[in-house]
């Protein structure tokens, strides 16, 4: 390969990566990381997990020594249910709009704006539909999920990464066992 055709690899590869909305579907984050990006605590996160607000679409936690590991749109999730959190919504609410959430992907939810009379909250995914909700003459917020996305791919690729293991690799990596509890594991088999 010719040093320009290696130089036009490198330019593709750099702006490419300026259009991503955030790392790659195989790079997961470990809690400490996922509740300081997402602003929120470790027993929020906990509670949020075992109570299938937000689970970690990774890794879940399998027993003592594993590790969870959560995806970049499971924690853009956690920042947007922080905020909703913070902006006085109930977290009944809040379920039934990250229902809603679920099944999108990044780029879907980089489209949204999230409006809110403080009981309900609204997808929009266009001015007219936040217009039509300011003409009820209630008073309403909103959450641009854009901006959260913006923000969160700027702070997340300051933190470690963790990249997913393919399937075949030994069991201990699979379930993400600390080195602790892979050698008890060694020792029992």
């Amino acid at each position: 390969m010719s040093n320009t055709e290696d130089n036009q690899l490198k330019e593709r590869a750099v702006q490419e990566s300026l259009f991503d909305l955030g790392p790659d579907e195989e790079v997961g984050y470990r809690v400490p990381i996922a509740c300081q990006v997402a602003g929120i605590t470790y027993r929020q996160l906990d509670y949020w997990a075992r109570t299938d607000l937000v689970n970690p679409s990774i890794r879940t936690a399998r027993g003592s020594g594993s590790q969870r590991l959560y995806s970049f749109k499971d924690v853009l999730v956690l920042k947007i249910v922080k905020r909703l959190l913070d902006t006085g919504i109930s977290l009944q609410n809040i379920r039934l709009a990250v229902e809603g959430l679920r099944d999108r992907g990044v780029n879907d939810l980089a489209e949204l704006t999230l409006v809110s009379d403080g009981t309900t909250v609204y997808e929009c995914r266009s001015n007219e539909e936040v217009i039509d909700l300011l003409a009820g003459g209630q008073g309403v917020f909103g959450i641009a999920v854009p901006g959260i996305v913006k923000e969160l791919t700027g702070t997340i690729s300051n933190f470690p990464s963790e990249r997913v293991e393919p399937v075949d690799a030994p069991v201990a990596e699979v379930v993400g066992l600390d080195e602790l509890a892979a050698r008890r594991q060694r020792k029992t088999s």
